[in-house]
């Protein structure tokens, strides 16, 4: 770790009670301290099978899991409502990208919203939006394939809120691929005064591991600077916090607070 890199060496050396699978170096524990590996492996990059790889919903709906990876899970209901709240804040079309297990989505269609417009890559959790939209009570519009693809496509200014909560795809965009989206996309497609939310519970939850103790300390120095460069005033960018209790398994987050941003055209 280089001096004043918020980001810490995540590298691993390989044991006895590591794997490999087809995601390039997936680590896979076989012991109870599961949760204590890292997500990624260095130079690991899953990008290339995501899309046909299974979408590996267990069978009580609590878990989705892909190519090894803890894409989602039931307990971050409150705080995906939070998210899905600020979203659909404004009314009009809402843009979410990434679907998952739908937590989100299905309260933004509580709201009085016009438009609910949902980019999702993966084949299975795709299938699952399509079914799921059949039955909402807002025109829902599914949009197929990674949202570097399907965004440069979109109308500028043709939101009026956006949520962004895909899953990070390699190691080397593990902390930074919201920073992709919001920096060459988010504020072109808002309408003015529209609004963006957004995380990455994946790196974040890394992050406050160690490196940080004060998750609104976290978000002002790995977040704001970025936020700032793609055109929002610091003086629209707000946070609130909320507490949770992550289950002590749960490979990707064990902080006692989460963080919500809301940011405004």
């Amino acid at each position: 770790q280089s001096p004043g890199d918020p980001f810490p060496d995540f590298s691993l050396s390989f044991s006895p009670y590591l794997k490999l699978s087809p995601c390039h170096l997936e680590l896979r524990a076989m012991t109870s301290s599961k949760a204590s590996h890292p997500i990624f492996l260095e130079g690991e990059n899953c990008k290339p099978s995501w899309e046909d790889a299974t979408a590996g919903y267990n069978q009580t709906d609590t878990h989705l899991e892909i190519m090894g990876k803890p894409v989602m899970e039931r307990w971050e209901t409150p705080y995906m409502h939070s998210l899905a709240s600020v979203a659909a804040s404004k009314g009009g079309r809402v843009l979410e990208v990434g679907f998952g297990m739908a937590i989100a989505a299905t309260k933004i269609e509580e709201f009085r919203i016009e438009e609910h417009w949902i980019i999702e890559c993966n084949d299975g959790v795709f299938q699952r939006l399509q079914e799921w939209a059949k039955v909402q009570p807002h025109k829902v519009v599914p949009l197929k394939g990674l949202w570097e693809d399907v965004v440069p496509t979109l109308p500028k200014e043709h939101f009026d809120g956006i949520l962004y909560d895909t899953y990070p795809l390699s190691e080397d965009t593990w902390h930074t691929h919201q920073f992709g989206f919001i920096k060459d996309h988010a504020y072109r497609l808002l309408k003015p005064g529209g609004v963006l939310t957004y995380c990455n519970l994946t790196s974040w939850g890394e992050l406050l591991k160690g490196k940080y103790s004060d998750i609104e300390k976290m978000f002002q120095e790995t977040q704001v600077p970025h936020l700032v460069e793609a055109g929002f005033k610091k003086e629209n960018i707000h946070t609130t916090t909320m507490d949770i209790s992550p289950p002590a398994e749960c490979r990707y987050y064990s902080f006692s607070k989460m963080i919500t941003p809301t940011l405004i055209k």
